[in-house]
């Protein structure tokens, strides 16, 4: 007997056999392997170990009983959110109750008892066996369990305030418990999550899952023989001491629905569930130019890969003081080169560890202070730019809006560039601006090995990124070369380009 619950977001069918899920369909996500709309059950690793809101004990036996038993449900056939489910089971052994509670968004209310043997016994509801959405080694590699405790020792990720635990694949052990108090735990992957919320976070517990399933080694060849091993985590959250009462969140990471989901704090923290979304280190720089990005989509123009468009130009065309500024330290310290080496020729006979070598940098120094110059003017304006580049990064890693956004001839913004377009324009053009800038002073061998390694090693690097994160760079060096294309005709640019063409005739002769 199957059971179907549905609203506006979802539609999850249960089966009486186990009391648990056998399908969730998120109604407003496709799938990437065929049209239709996201089924989040990953049914190949599920059938083998274990189903959406199944019950797991510390008792083999006792759970494939309780995965196994044909529940009497108070309800069949089609039922409309909101609304609730009850599941019972009982025999000369066990007696278990499940009821599920649904409203009109991703979250769902759980309460579950199981009594063996006259005792009542921990059996928390499970997300087992991953997600529906995990087609490569690559997407279950990303898969992890998150945990907001604040008195965690197994954290692999701190990020600031929040204090949220990362569990990568690596660190995850089966069958390992970790016990409250927290507010929410839950396994995730790239885009989706599963997480619980408990009633009672001083009492709450989780197990940690992880197993091994097989996928086609090329994800465009799906029945394809040869097969790698992946690991598959999963969890199961419920109460320590026995019957378990909770709220689940299965969904979308997105923002507006996570902060909708309204979470009692016992420590410092976000008052929901926005700490899924792992911004990383940057998060301070990369959440608000997220939320930046989608404000350009929603009220300048409705298409993701033209907001990423214009908030490059925007960023780009900020940084332009800084260009100038390590433009103009480069200039001073090119200025004093000669002075700096004949300082530097003086004081060559001695050895490093030569107590008088100090005298050369005290030299130095001063000739520094009095021409005004700063030794790291030229490099601090890439350093200021740095934190930028990495908040993108990470930003257009983790958006999900951009999960199958369209832009011109890409039809998904987050996977690679169907034809490297991008990647190709990206090299070709950071070449280009290696050529236009001014690098006097520089050894040919190095300025000949910066022009063409650099762009080959971030072409490299950057063949399978996502489109959407090729454009961002690819546009930023196109806006900076007509940047640098204008700078080098100033009186400014003029001199740095007189001063590298003299020292490269000395150089000649």
């Amino acid at each position: 007997m199957e059971t179907v619950v549905e609203n506006d977001l979802y539609k999850i069918t249960f089966t009486n056999r186990g009391a648990q899920v056998k399908s969730w369909i998120l109604k407003k996500f496709d799938n990437d392997a065929q049209n239709g709309p996201l089924d989040l059950v990953n049914a190949a690793a599920a059938q083998k170990y274990g189903y959406p809101l199944s019950l797991l004990s510390y008792d083999q036996a006792l759970n494939g009983k309780l995965s196994s038993a044909l529940y009497v449900a108070s309800n069949e056939g089609q039922v409309t959110a909101p609304s609730s489910i009850t599941f019972e089971y009982a025999d000369q052994d066990v007696v278990v109750h499940k009821t599920f509670h649904f409203d009109r968004t991703y979250v769902l209310g759980v309460e579950s008892s199981v009594v063996y043997k006259g005792v009542e016994t921990f059996a928390a509801p499970a997300w087992p066996a991953g997600f529906g959405d995990q087609l490569t080694a690559a997407s279950y590699a990303a898969a992890r369990i998150d945990y907001h405790n604040d008195a965690s020792t197994e954290r692999t990720a701190l990020v600031f305030p929040n204090f949220i635990s990362r569990l990568a694949v690596k660190g995850i052990s089966g069958g390992k418990t970790i016990r409250g108090p927290f507010e929410w735990a839950g396994p995730g992957d790239q885009y989706f999550t599963a997480i619980f919320i408990p009633d009672d976070p001083n009492s709450a517990a989780f197990i940690t899952l992880r197993n091994q399933v097989q996928v086609a080694r090329d994800p465009q060849k799906p029945n394809d023989p040869e097969k790698v091993n992946v690991d598959v985590i999963g969890a199961a959250v419920g109460d320590f001491h026995g019957a378990t009462a909770e709220r689940v969140y299965v969904g979308p990471k997105e923002l507006a629905a996570l902060e909708a989901v309204k979470v009692p704090a016992i420590t410092n923290g976000d008052p929901d569930l926005r700490g899924t979304v792992d911004f990383g280190w940057w998060g301070l720089i990369s959440r608000p130019l997220f939320l930046w990005l989608k404000w350009t989509y929603k009220h300048v123009y409705p298409n993701w890969g033209w907001a990423i468009v214009i908030q490059t130009l925007i960023i780009t065309i900020a940084l332009l003081p800084l260009r100038i500024t390590q433009m103009k330290s480069m200039l001073k310290m090119q200025r004093i080169a000669p002075q700096i080496k004949s300082i530097q020729e003086k004081y060559k006979k001695y050895s490093m560890r030569d107590p008088r070598k100090a005298a050369m940098n005290e030299e130095v120094a001063a000739l520094y202070k009095k021409e005004g110059v700063n030794p790291a003017g030229g490099c601090l304006p890439l350093l200021i730019q740095f934190p930028f580049l990495i908040a993108y990064y990470r930003m257009l890693g983790i958006a999900l809006d951009l999960r199958h956004a369209h832009w011109l001839w890409i039809s998904d913004l987050s996977a690679r560039d169907p034809y490297f377009v991008l990647p190709v324009l990206m090299v070709i053009s950071m070449f280009a601006m290696q050529r236009m800038t001014p690098q006097a002073g520089m050894d040919p061998a190095q300025q000949k090995m910066m022009n063409w390694m650099m762009p080959l090693m971030m072409g490299f690097l950057f063949f399978n990124f996502a489109a959407g994160l090729n454009l961002y760079y690819a546009e930023t060096n196109l806006i900076s070369m007509a940047q640098q294309a204008i700078m080098n005709r100033t009186k400014l640019g003029q001199e740095m380009r007189e001063i590298m063409e003299k020292r490269a005739r000395k150089k000649e002769k």
